[in-house]
């Protein structure tokens, strides 16, 4: 891939903010605050009436070869600054730029956002983030499930009957045995993408409960939950729009945007949760995803996130992991009594002579130590079959980084196997190390007590059906592109696939110009569905192409690396469903962050919906890079050489099973197989 000449450049970026979209950014009229005022309106008829009326304009939504080049001067940077509503904290430079650039795309289609533009900048904070293995994730969505007072809105790709959604069936049931203790009804809405025949009449299509509550999903049917008043949307826009998005709201307080379907697989996966108003933001996002009309209506239509500044879950991270601040005798005493259907356990008081209450006896079990030297009730793992639900995320903390202390007879490293082999690789090894204490896996990260919060804005795009590639300029893409074509020093991308042909030019500038890149990419991850014509191949070939283009000097700037198991010494292939990723992240020079659902690849560059937040802060994105770090063996075995772009051992040999970078003539055929296994919820999301 040659380096960009200057000519291509633009001295200037050609992109502007016009009058009408600052107007829309700086209304206080959204699709929520519509339905608020109306609720007989469906969000699409709320979106229509809003903005229905403005038409598209711009440049070709297939053209974003200029998106992020050229300089912004002071005025237009601060016309992107009017555009948000980002509390008290400064936005940077980087940022701004970041979001003039996504704003932007919106000027040819106020549709593409998937957000309307007055919610698209705001600002929030980051309690938590999840950096592991798919029981984890769901263990936390469980745990916000059931304490929900209100109502639940669940968005997912895949939804796969398995024991990641036993979990959240659970919790469901759960959910409605403590609404109808306290006489409430809780509304639950669910949407994901199973690909159905019904959808080429109709891409919203209502579950019904007979189709729900059937063995491929196997959500309770409506006598199971009398409390909780269930609805469930399948969306798909024929052929590619595939709904990618993975997000949950619970009351319309708490937002957790992940990479994860809900199925059973060995992907080590990221949730971050988030807070304050840019959980607004996520609503009208969900709202406008649902589209039809809300029956029953969403209790909270009416009751903003922003209204309640100030309410926040964070949890002190400068505790080792798993240490807590005090509780009561009254919960720890529910906690041992258990109640039959899902206990609630509370936390225990801190003990300053055992500071790592952790730690276990000799026996190698966990405890919780109180200060008056009791010991009481071990700390079993909440699982599918035995839940175990925490009243707080302090407490949840605890509990799951209790899961990866060594058992009896077990070491260090082979309890972090037990923990990545979960539920599907039972009893397989790892090869690695033990881990220094100020490396050990750590799968929840609890980030400093906020605050003020920090600026954030959704980038998203909507939803492509047809076969071609004319959605490429959104949001998503102009962010990302944004990002790597301004970082002045480095830029760390981790994502499973990464082949989306405007990104590979914009890693190439990037490293020409003198900025380090880091990819942590997952070897041979959906490598048959990649080799699909027009879905831009697979990652082996990509990282040899780009090494191969790159100039003598810019070369070394490109740090490929395939992903590498925290238990693991090698990459292991994908197809072996054995260790792989499936984290989504995007940083910039340490300090912007994008994190959500998107991959780097063409499916999700050109065609499926997806909701990533953008992130201002150096803390959080440094807490993110120190868990990747933490929490696998990347950046110590998985480097690819710089002369040809491939992974090679010590003895010179190539990793076990991969595809190689030349596929052969009948990579095609691999692809269509490819096709049908994402279909069949077998092949990579």
């Amino acid at each position: 891939m040659p380096a960009i000449q200057d000519a291509e450049v633009p001295a200037q970026s050609i992109y502007k903010i016009s009058e009408r979209l600052y107007e829309l950014c700086q209304s206080s009229e959204s699709v929520s605050s519509l339905l608020a005022e109306d609720p007989s309106l469906s969000p699409g008829e709320a979106w229509k009436k809003l903005f229905g009326h403005h038409t598209v304009d711009g440049c070709s939504k297939e053209d974003v070869r200029h998106i992020g080049k050229g300089s912004l001067d002071p005025e237009e940077l601060n016309r992107a600054k009017a555009c948000g509503n980002w509390g008290s904290q400064e936005p940077s430079d980087l940022f701004l730029r970041i979001y003039h650039d996504a704003l932007c795309t919106l000027e040819d289609d106020l549709a593409c956002g998937m957000v309307s533009p007055s919610l698209m900048g705001s600002c929030g904070t980051v309690p938590l983030t999840i950096l592991s293995v798919i029981p984890d994730i769901v263990r936390h969505m469980s745990n916000l499930i059931v304490r929900a007072e209100k109502e639940v809105y669940l968005a997912t790709n895949f939804w796969q009957n398995g024991v990641a959604s036993k979990y959240i069936t659970n919790a469901i049931r759960e959910l409605s045995r403590r609404a109808g203790e306290r006489g409430a009804t809780v509304v639950v809405k669910i949407i994901y993408d199973r690909g159905s025949p019904k959808q080429l009449l109709e891409p919203h299509y209502a579950v019904p409960e007979s189709e729900y509550t059937g063995s491929a999903v196997g959500l309770p049917a409506r006598r199971e939950i009398p409390h909780v008043d269930l609805q469930v949307i399948n969306y798909h826009r024929p052929l590619l729009g595939t709904f990618h998005s993975k997000y949950m709201i619970v009351d319309r307080r708490v937002a957790v945007v992940q990479s994860n379907n809900i199925q059973d697989n060995d992907n080590v996966e990221m949730m971050v949760q988030v807070e304050g108003p840019v959980v607004d933001s996520l609503y009208d996002v969900a709202l406008l995803s649902w589209h039809k009309k809300l029956e029953p209506p969403l209790p909270m239509i009416g009751s903003p996130a922003a209204a309640c500044a100030g309410q926040n879950t964070a949890v002190d991270p400068g505790r080792r992991p798993g240490e807590t601040a005090g509780g009561s005798e009254e919960t720890l005493a529910r906690r041992q009594a258990g109640d039959g259907t899902g206990r609630v356990d509370g936390p225990a008081k801190q003990d300053p002579t055992n500071p790592h209450p952790l730690d276990g006896d000799a026996t190698g079990s966990n405890y919780r130590q109180h200060q008056d030297g009791r010991k009481t009730a071990s700390l079993p793992e909440h699982t599918a079959e035995d839940p175990h639900y925490d009243a707080t995320l302090a407490d949840e903390i605890q509990r799951v980084q209790a899961s990866l202390r060594p058992r009896p007879g077990e070491t260090p490293a082979q309890a972090v196997s037990r923990h990545l082999n979960h539920t599907v690789n039972a009893g397989f090894g790892g090869d690695g190390p033990p881990s220094a204490a100020d490396d050990a896996m750590t799968p929840y990260v609890a980030h400093a007590p906020p605050g003020a919060p920090v600026p954030m804005a959704l980038v998203c795009r909507a939803p492509h059906g047809p076969p071609t590639h004319g959605s490429a300029a959104n949001p998503q893409n102009a962010a990302w592109l944004s990002a790597l074509r301004n970082a002045r020093e480095r830029v760390l991308v981790q994502t499973p696939t990464l082949n989306a042909a405007p990104l590979l030019s914009a890693i190439a500038e990037a490293c020409e110009r003198g900025v380090d890149v880091y990819c942590y990419v997952c070897l041979g991850y959906n490598d048959a569905g990649e080799m699909l014509p027009l879905q831009g191949g697979h990652n082996e070939a990509t990282a040899h192409r780009l090494y191969a283009g790159l100039s003598a000097g810019a070369r070394p700037r490109l740090r490929w690396y395939w992903y590498v198991a925290k238990d693991q010494t090698r990459p292991l292939v994908a197809s072996t469903k054995r260790r792989s990723c499936h984290v989504k992240l995007l940083i910039a020079d340490g300090r912007v962050g994008v994190v959500g659902n998107g991959n780097q690849d063409t499916q999700s560059w050109m065609h499926s919906q997806e909701v990533n937040v953008l992130v201002d802060s150096a803390a959080v994105c440094g807490a993110w890079e120190d868990a990747l770090r933490r929490n696998q063996n990347t950046h110590l075995y998985g480097a690819l050489g710089a002369r040809d772009g491939v992974w090679r051992d010590a003895e010179g040999n190539e990793a076990e099973g991969a595809t190689g970078v030349d596929a052969g003539r009948f990579s095609w055929f691999r692809g269509v197989v490819g096709a049908v296994k994402r279909v069949q919820g077998t092949g990579g999301f």
